[in-house]
């Protein structure tokens, strides 16, 4: 799976319901891939490719819960939108205790179902916006020297350059140049923007 498009993925064990979704979201212009083994869908599907999944609760061998706990231990957040029988509602359920993105009950309505997966592509262009943006603020922080890095922590943490010369055993002077370089490196201009930047990798 080398394509990077965005996708959406339909897993189901029951061909002509991977072909009617499959139809219907190419109607509005998704780009769709069937599979109806799940465990295909796992060996193919790699967490760099964007899209969204749906995906059959209950199927012979693997079950949509088992995919989703699989994606879940490979840190992947594709969004999961699971298709569901009457009887499936508890399973369901679990699903979104689990994270599933949302669950769709048969037989559902054709709107519904693309609009369910467009907010769900929506959260998913979210999500690795975010983390490429935090990638690259990683980036930075690793080109900071260490001293540099206990610098900054002070300095986020509200240290004055005077207080943070004292307990650093630096100069004054020191501490300013050190400032300027974690500056530079972050490629912020004050130190509110610092504080943003060093407390999204805090939360991440």
């Amino acid at each position: 799976m080398n394509d990077r498009e965005v996708t959406v993925f339909i897993v189901d064990d029951e061909e002509p319901i991977c072909d009617s979704v499959s139809l219907l979201l190419r109607s509005v212009g998704l780009r769709t891939r069937t599979f109806n083994d799940p465990q295909q869908f796992l060996r193919e599907y790699t967490p760099d490719h964007p899209g969204c999944l749906v995906i059959d609760v209950r199927m012979p061998g693997m079950s949509g819960l088992d995919v989703q706990r699989v994606l879940s231990e490979r840190r992947c957040s594709l969004p999961v939108i699971f298709i569901t029988g009457h009887g499936d509602v508890p399973m369901a359920v679990e699903a979104m205790r689990a994270g599933a993105f949302d669950f769709l009950q048969k037989p559902f309505n054709d709107e519904d179902l693309i609009r369910r997966v467009q907010k769900a592509l929506e959260q998913d262009a979210r999500e690795r916006a975010e983390l490429q943006r935090t990638d690259e603020i990683q980036a930075r922080w690793s080109s900071l020297t260490t001293r540099e890095r206990e610098v900054a922590q002070m300095l986020v943490d509200g240290g004055a350059n005077k207080a943070i010369a004292l307990d650093l055993d630096i100069s004054e002077r020191t501490v300013e140049l050190h400032r300027a370089r974690v500056m530079q490196k972050m490629e912020v201009r004050s130190l509110a923007q610092l504080v943003k930047l060093v407390m999204t990798l805090r939360q991440a």
